[in-house]
């Protein structure tokens, strides 16, 4: 009787097993295994040089020749932070998201470096360019440093409620203690503190009003920081989405996952905006847009460490 009653015990287990791994559900985002690239040929102004630059953006396997202001084609929901500029008439290129090997298809590599121009007698522009991946859009061309984050329209609709995400990453710091700050008006800064990769997820319920300023309330939350280089590949990384208001959960750090208002999107009338977030949800709340960001470093816009670099792959949401 009593083995019987074990290997009952033991058939049960293993059903219950069975039914929570058929009870998870992974969904790739689109574009999210990384294996399909736009190539662009950019040619920058004879007076820097008359190269001619090559972008790699997120989306449907094909080259664009020509100083052609970007837009997402193949239903890519991806944008980089790699952009054609044209400052003072000037055309000038970043690229610091690339296409990488991994395994027998590609990845996208982040890194952060030092872009800079120079003419003589008219521009020396040195600036820090950190690798960043999201999705959304940017609108070319970026006509000065300071129209950078306006550039960017961060998020896309998504109205689903995942409860985690997963996806293949690999880093390589920079290994400095300190940062710089470095975004081509003043000089070159020293930052306190290491500089990490990151990756953020926000989910929102977003509310536009009759003059087109956007609000929202928080209903999902995922950030982590990589601070130590990896040596090789790490897969099917998962990190659980927090529900609803978070501040008391152990795991809750005010400067990375508090309510924010640095994102900007484009409104029902085009016009670029920043989104304000003005509380938190309930956590059985449905979202209306996602905010999903990896990046080189965390520190903001034109802060970071050259050489910190970033790989990401096999982007997928756990349902």
């Amino acid at each position: 009787m009593k083995r019987s009653c074990n290997i009952f015990v033991a058939l049960v287990m293993l059903l219950v097993t069975m039914n929570a791994g058929a009870a998870e559900k992974e969904v790739l985002l689109p574009y999210g295994d990384m294996n399909r690239w736009t190539i662009r040929k950019i040619h920058e102004s004879s007076i820097i040089g008359g190269k001619t630059k090559t972008l790699y953006e997120v989306g449907p396997n094909r080259t664009i020749e020509g100083n052609k202001p970007y837009v997402n084609g193949g239903g890519s929901p991806w944008g980089t932070s790699n952009v054609m500029a044209k400052v003072m008439g000037v055309v000038k290129t970043n690229n610091s998201v690339y296409r990488d090997r991994h395994g027998r298809g590609y990845c996208a590599k982040l890194t952060t470096h030092i872009e800079s121009v120079k003419v003589l007698g008219l521009m020396n522009i040195k600036v820090l360019a950190a690798g960043s991946l999201f999705l959304g859009d940017m609108k070319e061309p970026i006509t000065g440093t300071k129209d950078g984050p306006k550039a960017m329209n961060c998020g896309i609709r998504f109205t689903q409620r995942p409860k985690a995400i997963r996806y293949d990453y690999k880093v390589q710091t920079a290994g400095s203690s300190t940062r710089i700050k470095q975004n081509g008006f003043s000089r070159k800064q020293t930052v306190a503190g290491k500089d990490y990769a990151i990756a953020v997820l926000f989910l929102q319920k977003r509310t536009e009003d009759s003059k087109g300023n956007i609000t929202a309330k928080r209903v999902g939350t995922m950030v982590v920081k990589y601070g130590k280089s990896t040596g090789g590949w790490v897969d099917d990384a998962t990190y659980e989405i927090l529900y609803g208001d978070i501040r008391h959960n152990p795991h809750y750090d005010a400067k990375t996952m508090g309510l924010r208002s640095v994102d900007y999107a484009r409104n029902s009338k085009g016009k670029s905006v920043l989104v304000k977030e003005t509380g938190w949800a309930s956590a059985n709340e449905t979202p209306t847009h996602m905010i999903l960001q990896f990046s080189s470093s965390h520190g903001g816009a034109y802060v970071g460490s050259p050489g910190n670099t970033l790989w990401i792959d096999n982007v997928r949401m756990v349902y």
